[in-house]
């Protein structure tokens, strides 16, 4: 007799447990598998400044998440998840031509489980950024060009030679010659100098896209 009541019992915890499981299966409980579709943008802020004058290829990039990502009603990337990325690329500014523009890939996610997963993300866009661009789909920043601080430095020492040529020579052939050296210095000047690198300082923001489906564990996420 006892032991068809523990048998009966047991039965009775295994069907419980089996039922708890199901239903938490199908209501998208924690132990459910979940997948974050393709496209998904993730905004993020960088822990760590980065600039093209001092980065090196293959350097770490870190940052966090700021805004948690849902699915199913139920957030699947909290706030301040930790991510982890590589500088792929870099081109220091010209001195004549070319901007400073760099490549980084966002490869790891870190949840404050411990849990660790492959992430596929490529930047798309520098909210807020007045001086950098994203040119392309593989997510480059590229600086901004110069051309009219250029143009701005070369008139300015020109006018100032102008001044000067007109007060040696007191005419209007002094000015012109000042106004040609002045010229020709600013244009040195121009073709002297590099380009401003592409400087993001700690805490820019980034938003980053899925370049393909996240899988995740629902029960590692924290």
């Amino acid at each position: 007799m006892r032991w068809a009541i523990v048998v009966v019992l047991l039965g009775a915890l295994a069907a419980a447990q089996q039922a708890s499981e199901v239903r938490e299966g199908n209501s998208g409980g924690w132990r459910a598998g979940i997948t974050v579709p393709a496209g998904t943008q993730i905004p993020l802020k960088l822990a760590q400044g980065i600039s093209t004058k001092s980065a090196k290829v293959g350097d770490a990039v870190y940052a966090q998440t700021v805004f948690p990502v849902t699915a199913n009603d139920r957030i699947v990337i909290p706030a301040g998840t930790y991510v982890q990325g590589r500088i792929s690329e870099i081109k220091r500014p010209g001195r004549v031509k070319g901007r400073a523009e760099f490549l980084m890939h966002f490869t790891t996610m870190i949840f404050h489980s411990g849990y660790t997963v492959m992430l596929p993300g490529a930047v798309e866009n520098l909210p807020g950024s007045e001086k950098q661009t994203v040119r392309d789909k593989e997510g480059t920043i590229q600086q901004d060009g110069t051309k009219g601080k250029d143009a701005g430095t070369i008139a300015k020492t020109a006018g100032e030679g102008a001044v000067v040529g007109a007060v040696v020579d007191r005419g209007i052939r002094g000015a012109g010659i000042g106004g040609g050296a002045g010229a020709a210095v600013g244009l040195a000047s121009v073709l002297l100098t590099r380009g401003p690198d592409v400087t993001l300082p700690t805490g820019t923001s980034v938003l980053i896209v899925l370049e393909r489906p996240l899988s995740l564990d629902g029960s590692k996420i924290r």
